[in-house]
């Protein structure tokens, strides 16, 4: 919702004061459909050029996702955390190997099932089952697997990142297409410079409309919407972050309710639930 008003706001302040200073926005949208075609389309084909076909896919995804709003809120925090609690209470209650069957098929588990919105998470259950599974093993003491937690955390987001980046490189592209257009717009004018001034003042506003609109689609459109990804990128890595911790909070010999508060003050303040709350919603479940 906050893109679709930001880029309203955006077009009613540059196109409305550019009429309301008297500017003839007739030029601009007759030259429209030709800039747009050569600008989006030399970009488009860069875009292709320069990157794989997953981070392809990734990228439109990430641009699908940044019109949705977050999932990561206080309520999916306090579920996740309630999970992690039932999960080493039990561990602690009756031993590591009494979650064995949780940890090899969280799907039909009790204890996943609880908590539809985590449990039913596939990156979120295959990171927690992952290292639950090596604490049941227990060939790994707690610096080994941190070490190898931050390896993934890392692997993630890398990988995750990777779209952000295409984006911000269409980005940096775009003036220069614009620049392009807005040069073949001149040599197009220069070819018929026997025109009268009239026609040939047309014809350099229209070309003109190329450097504008590559400028305008780079750091008005492109380039937000790259740093608007980024950031909800973020939030995902900062979910395995909290798991990280509490785990490894557990396996240092923390009680779990103090494990899962290890786990809360690592989320970002806007959705980190307080102490009572967490205390209570793990009560209620």
């Amino acid at each position: 919702m906050f893109v679709i008003i930001g880029w309203v706001l955006m077009l009613i302040c540059v196109f409305g004061v550019f009429i309301v200073h008297g500017g003839n926005i007739s030029v601009i949208l007759k030259a429209l459909p030709f800039e747009m075609t050569t600008i989006f389309g030399a970009a488009i084909g860069a875009f292709l050029a320069n990157n794989q076909m997953p981070v392809v896919k990734a990228a439109a995804a990430g641009v699908g996702l940044c019109f949705k709003g977050s999932k990561y809120t206080k309520d999916r925090y306090m579920e996740l955390l309630a999970l992690l609690y039932d999960i080493l209470q039990k561990a602690r209650k009756e031993g590591l190997m009494s979650i064995e069957k949780d940890v090899e098929d969280p799907h039909n588990s009790p204890l996943f099932q609880k908590y539809p919105n985590v449990g039913h998470d596939h990156h979120v259950t295959e990171f927690v089952t992952d290292y639950l599974r090596m604490m049941v093993s227990g060939n790994l003491n707690a610096h080994e697997i941190e070490a190898l937690m931050d390896a993934e955390i890392e692997t993630h987001h890398h990988e995750a990142h990777a779209p952000v980046a295409a984006l911000q490189r269409l980005a940096g592209g775009l003036p220069a297409f614009g620049i392009v257009a807005a040069v073949l717009g001149v040599v197009n004018t220069m070819g018929s410079v026997g025109q009268p001034p009239a026609v040939l003042g047309g014809m350099i506003g229209s070309a003109l409309v190329g450097t504008f609109l590559g400028i305008f689609l780079a750091y008005g459109m492109a380039e937000p919407l790259a740093g608007l990804l980024e950031q909800k990128l973020d939030e995902a890595g900062k979910e395995l972050v909290c798991i990280k911790t509490t785990l490894l909070a557990s396996m240092q010999g923390y009680a779990p309710q103090v494990a899962i508060e290890f786990g809360r003050k690592v989320l970002y303040s806007n959705v980190r639930p307080t102490f009572v709350e967490l205390e209570a919603h793990v009560k209620k479940k």
